[in-house]
Parts: structure tokens; sequence; C-alpha cells
């Protein structure tokens, strides 16, 4: 059974639960455990999807034990592949069943954005670490500056395919926001139009984490958020993919808007490239395997 692995950024909870949620053909669902996981195992649930979970170094087992099942599937039927109406069953499932993708999902701490060192070190540690079980594994991540720039060229080779995140110009995303409005081009192009106002760009989970991280990097940082209430920082903007896992957006969004003193303006997102990444990556391991 092929499995396609994941090594997500915690920005891009929403777009994920979505994703995997939507998927009516995967054969299962594993999440490895940890509190940066709680939030993608609440939204997965809304959506009716309820995964596995354990820790990532246990990962290896549930995927062995189902493989041992199916052998020993296997040594019971091998008598009956003799007659012609069991070979011609046996070949339909085989066949399903290489259709038919695992998927284990690693989400990562949202903190690691304040070190890009630091980021770097962990996803490529964890490339390294679920290639070790995995027929592919998808970046669910984008450039994020100079931490990840380099990434698909660092692994090109490796022995385990790699797919990311990226626009109808194959280009990987910049960032999160550029993930939201289909790609770097209309990212560029929203940012040509906003053009001599200082806006900032809020997805929900952007809008729902700003405190929380901006805690983490005044502890670590000595950060200072007072250039914010700079009076060139006039707007935020509210991008709305169309999903709905956070009630508390706009309230959120108004929250942030009050204390800085901005204007909200709403502009219209999507999650197609996100949706399309994915299914890219499906369809990359389920080749993989059959070659």
């Amino acid at each position: 059974m092929p499995v396609l692995s994941i090594i997500a950024c915690r920005m891009f909870e929403d777009e994920l639960a979505h994703v995997l949620s939507s998927d009516r053909e995967m054969e299962q669902l594993i999440v490895a455990e940890g509190r940066d996981s709680y939030g993608l195992l609440r939204k997965l649930k809304s959506g009716n999807c309820l995964p596995r979970t354990a820790p990532l170094d246990r990962v290896p087992l549930l995927l062995g034990n189902g493989h041992v099942s199916g052998s020993g599937f296997m040594k019971l039927t091998n008598p009956l592949l003799m007659l012609p109406f069991f070979r011609k069953i046996h070949e339909k499932m085989k066949l399903k069943a290489a259709q038919r993708v695992t998927v284990v999902v690693n989400p990562l701490r949202l903190g690691l954005h304040d070190d890009f060192d630091l980021l770097k070190f962990e996803v490529y540690g964890k490339i390294r670490e679920m290639a070790a079980f995995s027929d592919g594994i998808l970046i669910f991540y984008c450039r994020c500056g100079e931490a990840l720039e380099s990434l698909e060229e660092d692994f090109s080779g490796f022995e385990c395919p790699l797919y990311y995140l990226k626009d109808g110009n194959g280009e990987v995303v910049a960032d999160c926001i550029s993930a939201a409005l289909g790609g770097n081009a209309a990212y560029d192009e929203t940012m040509y139009a906003c053009r001599g106002t200082g806006a900032l760009y809020f997805t929900p989970m952007w809008a729902s984490t700003w405190k929380e991280m901006g805690e983490e990097r005044r502890k670590s940082l000595n950060y200072d958020d007072s250039y914010l209430k700079d009076a060139r920082y006039s707007r935020v903007v509210k991008l709305d993919t169309g999903l709905s896992y956070d009630p508390d957006f706009h309230k959120n969004i108004s929250e942030f808007a009050r204390n800085f003193n901005m204007e909200i303006v709403e502009i219209k997102g999507s999650v197609e490239l996100a949706e399309e990444s994915y299914r890219t990556a499906k369809k990359g391991v389920i080749q993989h395997t059959q070659e």
C-alpha cells in the first residue's frame, strides 16, 4: 500500500484538514501525536474524519502491522489463485489497493518561524526520518523566506520523492498568503494593487494565532510590536479562503484592527492550490510504487 507522508506547517492547518477530510479514497490516515497536532485533529473530527494517532517513532509499527496482515491473507488465498475466477478477483483487489494511499501527517510547531536555521534543521531532519517508511513526502510548507528556498535543490535525487506546494507556474509558493491567493503571480498582483498603503494579510490561522506568536517572540527575541502602530500600516486584509473551521475569524480580525487602529479590507482567496498539490503528491506516490 503506497504511503504518502506530509510534513506540515501549522499555518496550513485549515487547508490540510480540508484536503484530508475531503479524501474519500484514502486507505487510512495517521497523525503524529503531539501538542501541535491538537488543532488539526479537532478540525478533522469536525469533518467526520477520525485518524489513528501514534508517536512518530511508532508509525512504522502501525504501517508494518497492516503489511503483515495483508501477507497472512495472501498465504490463505494462494491455493485459490490456481482457479481463474479467484485469480481475476485477486488482480482486481491488487489494482484497487494500489490506488489507495495511506497518509501520515506530522505537523510542526509555529515557533520555528522565528529562527530560519532551526526551521530548516527541523524540516530537513523530518524528511530524512520519515523517508524510511514513505513512498513520497509532501512538504506542506512555503519557501518561508530563506529557510526553505533551497530545499528542492538540496533534495534533488533523494531516494524518496518530495512534493511541494506549487502554483500553476510550477513555483513553490513564497508564503501562506501567496498560497491562499493562488500563487506567487496572484500575490504580486495583489501587492501591486495595494501599493502605497501598508497592509497585513491574515488568513484564519494567522488571525487566531497572532497573540500566541507575539507572546512567544517577546519571550525569546525581546520582540516589540509597536511598529504595527506606525501610520504606514493602515490596513489589515481579511483573506477568506472559504473554509469555516474558525468561527471567530472576524472577531479575531476586528480585535487586531482595534488594537493597531487599522481598517479591515476583505478579499477572496481559495484552497485550490493546496488541493492540487495534494492530488499531485498522491498521484506521484501511486506511480512511484508501480514502477
